[in-house]
């Protein structure tokens, strides 16, 4: 039977694992890729590490994620951490939307969607002992700084930035900011000197904070509005944080740990607008991935999900108003990824390194 996932190991992830093994113990950092219902794929590989095999071995660990996967991430802080992730997966699936909306609608159904999930205990989110959340985000400056909440600055701002970052995403950082709100144990300083061309803020997260932070880091523009106003961070306009962060493409390599890394593809793209380039994925030789070990959904396995593809933004327009069509056939997917949970397992009991591609 083909392998339900596909598995990549940086260079000194394959040397740790060839002479220790996977030790949960040796996992410093989980990263949470943007990419919309593409994530709920993830949903029994989250379900499986933060309700058994993690916590089997307590550490402090970096739970770092943008958009949906920041959210998930989230979940994954609560003290009953599977709960938490049943909620979000059954409550992004359910969500609705008529067949002409406005990015305020979309924005006001998201925040009832976080307010559900966060379930008044944000606290327990912020103050895990051993987990610590960063959550990704985006701020406008330049134009996107100037736009005074008008749609049509915004979509001018926003043309400017993908036309300059087909150029080089260096230029991108005449557009946007990067944003990280952090657990206030942890200074998220492996991220704080530089290691490309965006500057960067920092913000301790808080319960005052931290749904504000998550709906800005999926705040997709022209879809969503704007979120401002966020206590303690920066004043100005904050969206999405796969803007710059989609795959989250970080300097890894800065802890002496593993990088456990589930993911909806074996590739990683650095920033929202390189999606359609194919020569700005991360590759073979990147320091950034020496440490990391990516799992992913195998070909196969995407192939045998409704429609033959993973869950993902279009199906809005393609179910249209057949909202229980689409909430049935990404409930099927979310259960199918249980697969992936298994197959990870047993995989990590006994790592098969002939099966394992590098980067």
């Amino acid at each position: 039977m083909t392998a339900p996932i596909t598995i990549r190991l940086g260079a000194r992830a394959r040397q740790r694992i060839a002479a220790e093994g996977v030790q949960a113990a040796d996992v410093a950092i989980v990263p949470a890729a943007a990419g919309g219902p593409k994530g709920l794929i993830l949903h029994g590989l989250d379900c499986w590490m933060f309700g058994g095999w993690l916590q089997a071995a307590p550490r402090q660990r970096r739970l770092v994620g943008a958009s949906i996967g920041a959210w998930r991430m989230a979940a994954s802080t609560f003290d009953d951490p599977v709960a938490a992730h049943q909620r979000l997966a059954r409550l992004y699936a359910a969500q609705r939307y008529p067949a002409k909306v406005t990015p305020a609608y979309v924005s006001q159904t998201c925040r009832a969607l976080l307010d559900e999930l966060l379930d008044g205990r944000a606290a327990e989110a912020v103050g895990h002992p051993d987990h610590h959340l960063s959550v990704l985000t985006v701020r406008g400056v330049g134009p996107l700084g100037r736009t005074g909440g008008q749609r049509w600055r915004e979509m001018a701002g926003f043309l400017r930035a993908a036309a300059s970052n087909t150029v080089a995403r260096r230029h991108l950082a005449a557009s946007m900011e990067r944003v990280v709100f952090h657990h206030a144990a942890d200074d998220a300083g492996w991220l704080r000197q530089p290691f490309d061309a965006f500057a960067a803020h920092f913000v301790g997260l808080q319960p005052a904070n931290l749904r504000d932070a998550l709906l800005a880091s999926g705040s997709i523009p022209l879809v969503l509005d704007a979120v401002s106003a966020i206590a303690g961070a920066p004043d100005g306009a904050y969206w999405d944080g796969g803007l710059i962060d989609y795959h989250l493409h970080l300097p890894y390599q800065r802890d002496p740990g593993l990088v456990l890394y589930p993911h909806f593809s074996d590739y990683i793209v650095p920033g929202w607008l390189d999606k359609a380039m194919p020569w700005r994925r991360a590759g073979g030789g990147d320091p950034a991935l020496d440490n990391v070990i990516l799992v992913s959904p195998s070909p196969a396995f995407v192939a045998s999900l409704p429609n033959g593809k993973l869950p993902d933004r279009r199906d809005f327009k393609f179910y249209g108003q057949d909202h229980a069509a689409r909430t049935r056939d990404w409930t099927r997917a979310i259960a199918e990824s249980e697969r992936l949970a298994e197959a990870f397992a047993r995989w990590c009991e006994r790592p098969d390194l002939g099966q394992a591609a590098a980067f």
